[in-house]
């Protein structure tokens, strides 16, 4: 049986919260690029990795001449290497947010559904938080949108969208769901034509994503049941 409903997950602050590994990881990657400590971090939710990046450069004083482009894979590179080495720190010092095994368990277990990221996480670092807390098994992450890809995340999620249908022969075109924290999360949802599911786990309340438009607003996910049917349209036994 063809699946007939794709669901894409952010990562960060709607299945796990790693933040703190994730600041000492970008502290030791960005002065080696930069040249300069990284003092001040820009605000990570809702955003991409190289959106980070270009901030912090430019909020620690960093003149890189128009170079900074050039600067953006070594980066990216460093920071997998310095979230590599504290893998085993995702586990003990982040947590898993409540609910979020359960959730993507059942979504998986409807039997009808691919499942993967649209996170601006880059692929080695969104696996590596997936697979700290073994949320790995219930996701397809060869179709997935990752934050490193040159797309804004409204049309990453359509490119994901694409590589779904190709790889499942199936037609997502009205039947994707788009499940994340931030009011950014909403807005790439609107633009990739999607149904957007909001969760009230991050820096937005569940009155901002509802302002932005959410279809679905959740306080977390620990109602499975209500997850299920904000997918469905049903709830299920």
């Amino acid at each position: 049986m063809k699946p007939r409903l794709l669901v894409l997950w952010n990562v960060d602050l709607t299945l796990v919260d790693v933040a703190r590994v994730s600041r000492a990881a970008y502290a030791e990657a960005f002065p080696k690029v930069a040249g300069r400590p990284l003092v001040q971090l820009p605000q990570m939710a809702g955003r991409s990795e190289p959106e980070v990046f270009f901030e912090a450069l430019a909020l620690n004083g960093a003149d890189m001449s128009g170079a900074a482009e050039e600067l953006l894979q070594p980066f990216s590179q460093e920071l997998a290497a310095a979230m590599h080495t504290r893998r085993a720190d995702l586990a003990t010092h982040g947590q898993l947010l409540d609910g979020a095994a359960d959730a993507l368990k059942a979504v998986h277990d409807l039997g009808t559904t691919v499942q993967s990221v649209l996170t601006g996480s880059s692929k080695p670092n969104a696996v590596l938080k997936l697979a700290a807390f073994g949320l790995d098994r219930y996701l397809d992450l060869e179709v997935g949108g990752f934050g490193t890809e040159a797309y804004p995340r409204g049309t990453l999620l359509t490119v994901a969208r694409q590589r779904a249908e190709q790889k499942y022969q199936a037609d997502f075109e009205h039947t994707t769901v788009y499940i994340g924290d931030a009011v950014r999360d909403v807005a790439a949802a609107q633009i990739g034509e999607a149904r957007s599911v909001a969760v009230a786990s991050g820096r937005a309340t569940a009155a901002d994503l509802r302002e932005a438009g959410a279809d679905v607003v959740l306080p977390d996910l620990t109602d499975t049941q209500m997850l299920l049917a904000s997918l469905t349209g049903h709830r299920h036994a």
